[in-house]
């Protein structure tokens, strides 16, 4: 799944973030959610920084043991490339390879302020857009989105 860049794989990602939509989200929503999250990690042990941005402000952030400061700078990164473009890193990412180019020189983008790796997906509000992100880092990128994918289904089921 990683390294698909099919029409029908991009396609599925993008329809992930019209599906994933809340009502509504406040910081009580962000705590219910990273901690969601935290459960998550911690049944498989998975070793994953957690962080949730509204407006810029960070609600929700966990390093989970076995996590490291590396995986902090990437969620910045992440939060950074999904604020700017308003999908998911792991589409950016995809939808850059499809074409065959780097995402940074296609964009003109610093390499260390942006990732386009999996792992950080837009919090969309039905009516009003996108609000924020919900990240995940430590795993292989098709791993970090899918977390964060499974969390998102469970969470707005």
């Amino acid at each position: 799944m990683e390294q698909d860049t099919s029409p029908e794989f991009l396609a599925e990602l993008l329809d992930q973030e019209k599906r994933l939509v809340f009502k509504q989200f406040d910081n009580d929503t962000a705590i219910a959610l990273g901690l969601l999250l935290v459960e998550m990690a911690r049944e498989k042990s998975l070793p994953v920084v957690i962080d949730i941005t509204r407006s810029g402000q960070q609600l929700f952030h966990v390093a989970m043991p076995g996590s490291s400061a590396d995986n902090d700078e990437w969620v910045k990164r992440k939060v950074a490339t999904v604020m700017r473009f308003g999908h998911s890193s792991y589409y950016m990412g995809r939808s850059s390879a499809a074409k065959g180019v780097v995402f940074t020189e296609r964009y003109h983008l610093d390499p260390l302020r942006y990732a386009p790796q999996g792992g950080c997906f837009p919090i969309i509000i039905a009516g009003t857009g996108h609000v924020g992100t919900v990240a995940i880092s430590g795993l292989p990128q098709a791993d970090d989105h899918a977390l964060v994918v499974a969390a998102l289904t469970k969470f707005l089921a």
